[in-house]
């Protein structure tokens, strides 16, 4: 007879390895939208500012659009999803993303393509609360990290091939032509959203949708000084590595002389890094807690952003110096970037749409700052380290002085199971 399960245990923790896997497979295939509608037209920056005869700051706007796009949607989608279920939100979120990017397609000026970006934001925003709501439904805690980790295995070779694939897009058509393949991966992902992606809120579970009620949670969360402290972390956190995203096709193509096939390479390199990152994260679970890698990762990462800084205003090093520094910093990001939403959701999974909609508004809203931040700044690299450099010293200070460390309390190291 088989012994019955904790009383304790997830529905997560009742699913078989295989069910695992394809859970990891369909939710990294739903958000990888995101990191394509985000990185694939990066190496096409300089050939827009020429077509649409416009500034760099102008078009690093039109990223900034795409990230203030999902920002506010998270906002919105993560308490619907909290009130009419997972997969409604998904769907529609889906579909006006396929419409955003089909509308790209014949944008006439710089002006029109940001308006059009933010609308591609807000569809993308669907994909990336209910994903993160769709983990916590299942998982909590140490499991939460482990699977995320996984994860980010998936999604991350999203950011690799993102570059790579939108300069050989650029091989035979315009920066046009990368709106067109980013509609094709939107309807695909309608196909995998409706037919591999079961309902995880049971009715029982979901919340009103009224606005007072929503509201309401938004303010419970916010009166959480831990919680709002992880939200912080993982918003600059974030934020250093959109400074990168923003910055590192100018810096690298028009400083660096690098051509878009170069700059996609190296561009991908750093992504190899994060990836790598993410799945030592999970051996690292199994020995340590989340709080504590989240705290040495941290630290690294600072300290290599400060490094980064001064390869970049001095030049020492030249170019090698400059990626490498980088590309610490992505792979210190990529222990981060796990633990912090892991820490931050398992204090509210009761409202886990609302909680991963803050979350991610944070996170991307302060990208949304941190993007056009580097234009203002310059497009050298020296802008760039100065703001990926603000922003992980930032979210160190952030977890010393107002989450505090000692504070989360114990979290369960994963098991090797997990």
């Amino acid at each position: 007879m088989e012994a019955a399960p904790p009383p304790t245990a997830t529905p997560g923790e009742l699913m078989s390895p295989g069910q695992r896997v394809r859970l990891v497979l369909v939710l990294g295939s739903l958000i990888a939208i995101g990191p394509l509608t985000i990185d694939m037209y990066l190496p096409a920056l300089p050939s827009i500012v020429d077509d649409l005869r416009t500034t760099s700051a102008a078009v690093q706007l039109t990223l900034t659009g795409t990230l203030a796009g999902l920002a506010i949607g998270q906002l919105v989608i993560g308490p619907l999803s909290d009130a009419l279920g997972r997969r409604a939100p998904l769907l529609a979120g889906t579909a006006l993303h396929v419409l955003a990017s089909l509308l790209c397609v014949v944008a006439p000026s710089v002006e029109v393509l940001g308006a059009l970006r933010v609308l591609q934001g807000l569809g993308t925003a669907a994909t990336a609360v209910v994903a993160m709501a769709v983990v916590r439904d299942l998982f909590s805690g140490a499991a939460f990290a482990t699977l995320f980790s996984r994860l980010m295995l998936v999604m991350g070779a999203a950011p690799i091939l993102a570059p790579t694939l939108g300069s050989e897009v650029l091989r035979w058509t315009s920066w046009r032509g990368i709106f067109v393949v980013l509609a094709i991966f939107g309807v695909a992902l309608l196909s995998v959203a409706a037919f591999g992606l079961r309902e995880t809120l049971p009715v029982a579970l979901r919340r009103s949708g009224r606005m007072v009620d929503t509201l309401r949670t938004y303010g419970a969360l916010l009166r959480d000084r831990v919680f709002v402290g992880l939200v912080l972390v993982a918003g600059l956190a974030m934020a250093a590595l959109f400074a990168y995203v923003a910055g590192s096709s100018f810096v690298l193509q028009d400083q660096y002389g690098l051509d878009e096939q170069e700059f996609g390479l190296a561009f991908g390199a750093g992504a190899v890094g994060l990836i790598l990152a993410t799945q030592l994260n999970v051996r690292l679970l199994r020995r340590y807690t989340p709080q504590r890698i989240l705290l040495v990762s941290l630290g690294a990462g600072t300290v290599a952003a400060l490094g980064l800084l001064v390869f970049a205003a001095t030049g020492l090093g030249g170019l090698p110096a400059l990626l490498a520094t980088l590309w610490v910093v992505l792979a210190a990001a990529g222990l981060a970037m796990p633990n912090a939403p892991a820490l931050a959701l398992s204090r509210h999974g009761e409202a886990a749409g609302t909680a991963s909609a803050l979350l991610g508004a944070v996170q991307f809203g302060v990208g949304a700052v941190a993007a056009p931040l580097v234009g203002v700044l310059g497009t050298g690299a020296v802008a760039m380290a100065l703001v990926v450099a603000g922003g992980m010293a930032c979210a160190m200070i952030v977890l010393l002085v107002v989450v505090r460390p000692a504070r989360l309390g114990a979290v369960p190291v994963a098991g090797p199971g997990h």
